[in-house]
């Protein structure tokens, strides 16, 4: 049942916090974090995964269809939603950076799970959850963080007290998981998996692919245990609870770049009392917005310096575009902007001399993709579409019809029907470059 932007604004007027079971101070909040995941989910209308738990978990809230990212890689990502900040505008947009300098957040910006514990909140960081089934307990930040959490699960808080956990799910995140979905007991046939144009037909890019879905299976079937053990405590619908994943699918033109496979994530968000069940929302939301929506919803301001915004209650503000960025990749040094609106996507290459392939040690040992491309590439067997990601320099503007194109092959970038859009979006990102003191440029934060 999706919502206009008037009954939008309607929904936005809401009160906070929410009433949970009769309960109206402080709920408990849940963010269920996935590593490495796009929205290849059946309830995002993906056919050839199986999430049941996830599907019903969208059935009973809202289900976000036009969920970004501010960064395209974990590190940056992950410091930006944890503090509800632009990884840009602190300094800390470089992956896996600043992780034995003492680097410290600007005045003013602190962890979401600081505030809240101010507030009296138990905070925790999840790992046990059952017998196989744990949180990571990643953080990643790329600042220094002594004691982000108060503890490792709900049950170690004070009787009554209100709690702010995370869980941080490595199913998706290419490592041992991508082993252990191979064992299950149904797994997905590559020869049935679509393929985006940008790939060429091979044998060993469609496994790397279904195994990918493997892991959202089995990552769909960890989050059940999970959730059936919120209920067993009784918790289940006295907790607002988000789905998020940290930025796009760890697949080659995905992860590490501001494509929708490396910047669109699922996100969805259980709220008994607030958001009707089956909700979908079709405006642009970010990653930041569910910060905004926690710190509310414990019934905090929204401090100065904060570029979230509440999905719902009275401070909400639908967005009409999004801006991403992407900065060093372990080794690979690259800047790259972009806007995303509801159907285009500007993007601007600010070091086009580097080309996609650049050396990147991570994308050339854990993508099997990568090597196949370069194979065929070497032997005259891509087409033009598939050409693209191997051309020895990157074009300065990108510019996309994501509507007609969704897999971003065909750059418009040069037309003219489409001129007036393109300096909308350019002058949108300068605007959001000086707003937000995008400090990818300055001296030092290269």
């Amino acid at each position: 049942m999706p919502l206009n932007r008037r009954e939008l604004l309607c929904a936005a007027t809401g009160a906070f916090p929410a009433i949970l079971h009769g309960r109206s101070d402080r709920p408990n909040i849940l963010w269920i974090l996935a590593e490495d995941l796009g929205p290849q989910l059946h309830c995002y209308g993906y056919p050839i995964v199986e999430t049941p738990n996830l599907d019903q978990f969208a059935s009973e809230g809202a289900r976000f269809a036009a969920a970004f990212t501010t960064a395209p890689v974990c590190s940056a990502s992950r410091s930006a939603f944890n503090t509800g900040v632009y990884q840009t505008a602190t300094g800390t947009h470089n992956h896996r950076s600043h992780r034995e300098d003492g680097y410290q957040l600007p005045n003013g910006v602190a962890l979401v799970s600081e505030r809240l514990r101010k507030q009296g909140y138990f905070t925790a960081n999840i790992l046990e959850v059952a017998p196989g089934v744990r949180g990571s307990g990643k953080t990643d930040f790329n600042f220094t963080a002594p004691k982000p959490f108060d503890g490792t699960h709900w049950r170690e808080r004070k009787p009554g007290q209100p709690f702010y956990a995370q869980i941080n799910f490595t199913e998706t995140h290419k490592g041992p998981a991508f082993v252990e979905a191979r064992k299950q007991s149904k797994v997905v046939d590559p020869k049935s998996v679509p393929l985006p144009p940008y790939y060429a037909d091979d044998p060993v890019i469609r496994d790397e692919f279904a195994n990918y879905l493997d892991t959202v299976n089995l990552l769909d079937r960890k989050v059940g245990v999970l959730l059936a053990e919120l209920k067993r405590d009784g918790l289940l619908d006295d907790t607002i609870i988000f789905f998020m994943g940290d930025n796009g699918r760890c697949l080659l033109r995905g992860k590490q770049w501001l494509y929708d496979a490396g910047i669109h994530v699922p996100m969805m968000l259980r709220w008994p009392g607030v958001v009707k069940p089956g909700t979908v929302r079709k405006d642009p939301v970010l990653s930041l917005d569910m910060t905004a929506t926690t710190v509310r919803a414990a019934g905090l301001p929204l401090p100065t310096l904060f570029h979230g915004r509440p999905l719902y209650g009275d401070r909400a503000k639908p967005r009409d575009h999004i801006v991403a960025a992407r900065d060093r990749c372990d080794m690979t040094v690259d800047r790259i902007r972009c806007v995303r609106d509801e159907r285009y996507k500007y993007i601007r290459n600010l070091m086009p001399e580097r080309p996609y392939t650049q050396h990147n040690e991570y994308i050339e040992t854990q993508y099997p993709t990568l090597n196949a491309m370069k194979r065929l590439h070497a032997e005259h067997k891509l087409n033009a579409t598939q050409e693209l990601f191997m051309q020895p320099r990157k074009l300065a503007i990108e510019f996309y019809d994501t509507k007609t194109d969704p897999h971003e092959v065909n750059n418009l970038a040069g037309d003219s029907r489409h001129a007036s859009t393109v300096k909308r979006m350019a002058q949108q990102l300068d605007t959001w470059t000086k707003e937000a003191h995008d400090r990818g440029g300055e001296p030092g934060h290269e």
